[in-house]
Order: C-alpha cells, then sequence, then structure tokens
C-alpha cells in the first residue's frame, strides 16, 4: 500500500531533479505507479505536500546536525544545517520563506525558532529581546542562504559556473570607474576568491557579537 512517507520522498526527488514546476499530480503519479487519488488521499493538496516536503527535509537537516558545546556553536550548527539543506535543495529556500511568513505557527517555524531561541536566551539576551534577536538570526539565514540558492519562477535551465560567475562579477566592477566606487574596487580580489560557507559564518559572527552585548 503507498505511504504518505513515499509519496513525500518521491516529491522531494521531483522537486530536487526540476524546481516546483516539476511536481505535478501527473509526474507524481507515473513516478509512484498509481492514480491521482491515492496521493490526494495521502497528502491532500499540491500546497500541502510541499509543506510535508519542507518539513521533512529541515527536520532531517536540524536532527543530523553536529552536537556543540557552547550557545555560539549551537547556533553556528542549526545556522550551517539549513544552508547545507539549500545547497542540497534548491527549491527549499522559497519554500522556508513562506513558512515563516504565512505559517509561524507550523512545526517548520517553530522548530526553526525554537533550536536558535533556546541557544539567544542561554547567551545571555534579555528577555524582551528574545523575538528580535531571534527573528534577526532566522531573517539573516533565510537572506544568506536565498543568495545561493535557484529562485523561484526562474525559467533558465543552466546553473552559471560559479568559478565564471565571479570572475564576471569582479570584472564588471573592475570596469568601473574607480573615483565613483572606490569600495567596489576595494574588494573586487575579495569577490573572486570568497567562500560562500565562510562568508556566511562571518555575518553569524557579527550577529552574535552583537546579541551578547544586549547582555
Amino acid at each position: 500500500m503507498l505511504s504518505q512517507e513515499q509519496i513525500i520522498k518521491a516529491a522531494i526527488e521531483l522537486l530536487d531533479a526540476s524546481g516546483e514546476s516539476a511536481l505535478t499530480t501527473r509526474a507524481l503519479t507515473e513516478r509512484l505507479s498509481t492514480g491521482s487519488g491515492a496521493i490526494y488521499y495521502r497528502v491532500g493538496s499540491r500546497d500541502e505536500l510541499l509543506d510535508m516536503a519542507t518539513e521533512t527535509v529541515v527536520t532531517a537537516a536540524l536532527a543530523a546536525k553536529p552536537s556543540a558545546a557552547t550557545p555560539e556553536d549551537k547556533i553556528r550548527s542549526v545556522a550551517l544545517a539549513l544552508f547545507d539543506a539549500i545547497a542540497e535543495h534548491q527549491w527549499l529556500a522559497t519554500r522556508l520563506t513562506l513558512q515563516i511568513v504565512r505559517k509561524p505557527f507550523g512545526p517548520v517555524t517553530v522548530g526553526i525558532f525554537e533550536e536558535i531561541g533556546r541557544q539567544v536566551g542561554a547567551l545571555g539576551v534579555p528577555q524582551a529581546s528574545w523575538l528580535d534577536a531571534t527573528s534577526t538570526l532566522v531573517h539573516y539565514i533565510l537572506g544568506a542562504v536565498s543568495q545561493n540558492a535557484r529562485i523561484d519562477g526562474d525559467t533558465s535551465t543552466v546553473q552559471p559556473d560559479r568559478t565564471d560567475f565571479l570572475g564576471a562579477t569582479a570584472t564588471a566592477w573592475q570596469d568601473l570607474a574607480p573615483e565613483d566606487y572606490p569600495f567596489m574596487h576595494a574588494i573586487v580580489g575579495q569577490m573572486r576568491e570568497h567562500d560562500d560557507r565562510e562568508q556566511f559564518l562571518t555575518g553569524i559572527a557579527v550577529i552574535l557579537g552583537g546579541l551578547t552585548r544586549l547582555g
């Protein structure tokens, strides 16, 4: 008998391969060799299935994160778990953002806020600032990782090579008039060589540095 878990697994495989546009009832029925009625019975609407797929991926990512000792390390661990999950599942960035905006009461939003919020409290941040501090971290994480994810609605089929893309961007910045854009000229070399993961962690460190001064 077809299970909900099988349907979600097939949905994630379709999403990973070709994005949200690939997740159709027809594609699922063909992959699972079943009728549309069985799918609707087990998972409901397409939006409900997308929510289930999002929850499945996020729950697995947070469960697999490495253990950490300090609150700062635990926050970095959660952040990197989400960073790596979105790197692996390019459709996830859009769905996570929608979850945060539309379903602040849902298991995905609640789970992420609980994981990070506990550590915000452990840092000594005053309770009156817990919501703002945790929201700042969550919004930074989602915003930063979304830069490297597939943009919902982007119809391009070829993903640019990262090295070529960064090189072309740096060259374009280099061609700007230095008297008008001195800052852009100063960071051209950093643009060519930067590591996305390390840059992401630098942002987390900047926010954590500010949060520790709230206590």
